[in-house]
């Protein structure tokens, strides 16, 4: 998992990619087979979409601020 000191170091791009990457994760951990899902690595992946999207808007609220 990725902390958020490690999100707010990363750049907008790669940000993005993070987000991508991770729901990606969590699209196809739940369509797999109801025995080889794994809960962990589903929550994990909504944990880093959601800091890496709350990261993504600071910035962006900091900017129009300016």
């Amino acid at each position: 998992m990725t902390s958020m000191d490690n999100i707010r170091k990363q750049s907008d791009k790669e940000l993005v990619e993070t987000v991508a990457e991770a729901r990606k994760t969590i699209r196809e951990e739940r369509f797999k087979d109801k025995f080889s899902r794994k809960a962990k690595e589903i929550r994990n992946a909504k944990t880093v979409v959601a800091r890496a999207l709350t990261e993504l808007n600071a910035r962006r609220r900091n900017n129009e601020i300016k």
